[in-house]
């Protein structure tokens, strides 16, 4: 009985060291996850701390916490190239609308001057991230004031489109709406951004690329 239960417990102890062992391997690897998800959560909110839009920002950028971290430069840019990509969707979407018959006069007329505020819209968001890609140190504060510029024209762009969209009962023309209106939302962000960036000067490109 002695020497049965001699071998139980050295039996037993082994596996309970490798349970233990495989236990706290797994509660490391828990709280690295975690820390890592709060650290990237970090990142963005701070970004975001200067847009209006604090919730569309948290939701459009969240992806990019682990590249851009607290880099002004790299926050600016992902926020133009997210509101190129939505700005994008949504010209489709009005091409589309365009060639449907169910617009007739004036209704007709606003999607067609909606479609040329987007198409502006973009080149200026195009213009704004084709400079924040290529940023230098000597020509810095010029650059900003190109971007800031730009970006503000696109804003313009956008509101021009809404303005025109009056017949807002219809169910086409109100989801179209909204998504301009997203749009909007996102390009007043990205502007947020590139002011935070100009804020900080050019000591931030060091390592930016």
């Amino acid at each position: 009985i002695s020497y049965l239960l001699q071998l139980d417990i050295f039996t037993f102890y082994p596996m309970t060291n490798k349970l233990l062992l495989v236990l706290a391997c797994l509660t490391s690897l828990i709280c690295s996850t975690m820390c890592l998800s709060k650290g990237g959560e970090s990142y963005v909110r701070d970004a975001c701390s200067v847009t209006r839009y604090q919730d569309l920002c948290l939701h459009s950028l969240a992806s990019f916490s682990r590249t851009a971290k607290d880099n002004p430069s790299k926050w600016a840019r992902a926020g133009v190239s997210v509101t190129i990509s939505q700005a994008k969707g949504v010209t489709q979407s009005l091409l589309k609308l365009r060639k449907q018959n169910f617009l007739k006069g004036k209704g007709r007329v606003a999607i067609l001057d909606c479609v040329d505020c987007l198409q502006d819209a973009l080149d200026n968001l195009h213009n704004s991230l084709g400079v924040l890609r290529k940023l230098s140190s000597q020509t810095f504060n010029d650059q900003m004031g190109d971007v800031t510029t730009w970006l503000s024209a696109a804003l313009t762009d956008e509101d021009t489109c809404l303005d025109g969209l009056e017949d807002k009962k219809r169910k086409q023309v109100k989801l179209l709406l909204n998504k301009v209106t997203n749009v909007s939302y996102m390009t007043s962000n990205a502007l947020a951004l590139v002011n935070k960036l100009a804020t900080t000067g050019p000591q931030c490109l060091e390592n930016s690329k």
